[in-house]
């Protein structure tokens, strides 16, 4: 295992510290794994988090225009209840809190116990709002169901930027879960990822295999198949979500995510080849976001999310946002 790191039990607390050397507009709490912005603004304060792994998520997106805090477990694992109400403590600016959970067992229990304590001693406002984009996943009413991937960078985007905007915490929820309902993601891979401290892949693929609907924590997806053009690729990921959701003569957003080690060259070649995709289906494409967005450390493939929009989304999706991870209306 090659890896530029110190000791494999830090990676967090060192990546976390880094992030904050390098950006001025954060302040990094160690005892807690918490990255929060530095100037605080009265307004609904938006907190999301998980398992780290997928820089720049979450951290990255602590700024003007999305998050105000993010929460950093180890890698691929959920922070403790004890750091996500340090994170909520920081984003409170008195108008309330809206938590952005992906869609993991993990995540879901300590977040709402988090929401639960800390409504109970500090009388806070907290809504909660759960993303599961992955089509990958059936969804069900009796299990966890569908994972929270890539599509997850909208709902922070678009709730922040109403909540930016002075947006109640009501309406911040709502937008949040408009954004929740119209997006559809599906991944795939052309290898794993390794874990630093475990030192070896999570799963294996031959030299001609990729791995069909894979998950962002190493999961090796529901099907191998041989190897693909881009074009063929494009057609399997985007056929899924279009049998999940009808896109006939709407206008979307698209995010083409890499996971980690896939070069832009790549990326790029995808998003041409999703935009001939979409239009040979009367589907409009509006905004394209191309790069690494959610990754699965150095795990080399793509993902493909389409946000449906409407006027009031495609709005807010345009408003400025200045973070690590996403500038929209900044250099």
């Amino acid at each position: 295992m090659k890896k530029l790191i110190n000791n494999p039990n830090s990676v967090v607390s060192e990546m976390l510290e880094g992030m904050a050397i390098i950006n001025p507009d954060v302040i990094y709490h160690k005892e807690y794994n918490v990255i929060s912005r530095k100037s605080k603004k009265e307004k609904v304060g938006l907190v999301s988090g998980g398992g780290s792994g997928h820089e720049p998520a979450h951290g990255g997106y602590v700024g003007e225009g999305m998050l105000d805090a993010a929460v950093a477990g180890n890698v691929f694992a959920s922070p403790s209840p004890e750091k996500i109400i340090k994170g909520i403590k920081e984003a409170n600016t008195g108008k309330g809190i809206l938590l952005i959970i992906k869609n993991y067992s993990g995540d879901i229990m300590n977040f709402e116990m988090a929401k639960e304590i800390t409504e109970a001693e500090d009388d806070i406002n907290i809504k909660s709002i759960i993303v599961k984009d992955d089509v990958a996943v059936p969804d069900s009413t009796y299990s966890t169901g569908r994972r929270g991937i890539a599509g997850t960078i909208f709902v922070h985007k678009i709730a922040g930027a109403k909540a930016e905007a002075g947006g109640t915490l009501e309406e911040v929820y709502s937008i949040a879960q408009k954004t929740v309902t119209n997006v559809r993601s599906m991944g795939m891979a052309m290898s794993s990822c390794i874990l630093p401290a475990v030192g070896k892949p999570g799963f294996s693929l031959q030299e001609n295999e990729v791995g069909i609907g894979i998950g962002i924590h190493g999961e090796p997806g529901i099907e191998k198949t041989n190897s693909k053009t881009a074009k063929e690729t494009v057609a399997i990921l985007c056929d899924k979500i279009l049998h999940d959701m009808e896109y006939t003569n709407n206008e979307v957003s698209i995010i083409v995510n890499g996971m980690g080690a896939t070069p832009a060259m790549e990326l790029y070649i995808v998003a041409k080849e999703v935009d001939a995709y979409l239009k040979d289906r009367n589907i409009i494409p509006y905004k394209y976001f191309v790069g690494n967005f959610m990754t699965s450390l150095e795990m080399a493939g793509c993902s493909i999310s389409l946000l449906k929009l409407d006027e009031e989304l495609k709005t807010l999706l345009d408003a400025p946002c200045n973070t690590m991870g996403l500038k929209v209306g900044y250099k």
